[in-house]
């Protein structure tokens, strides 16, 4: 690899949502998750509905039968 052209590649702090955290190496300094392996839908089997600005409600009032 020739020398100074890559950026510095770090170990960082990567913080989810539900309060898990772990180490893992990035070129950012922190990271920030709403949604990790320990709370995501796919690994848990639980069905978790993440609603993002109303969008949930927002399609139920659309197509709700009158």
């Amino acid at each position: 690899m020739k020398e100074g052209i890559h950026p510095d590649y770090k170990e960082v702090k990567v913080s989810c949502a539900c309060g898990e955290t772990f180490v893992t190496r990035s070129t950012k300094k922190e990271i920030h998750l709403d949604i990790c392996s320990k709370c995501h839908p796919f690994f848990t089997g639980k069905q978790k509905i993440v609603d993002a600005e109303g969008r949930v409600e927002k399609f139920k009032k659309k197509y709700a039968k009158k």
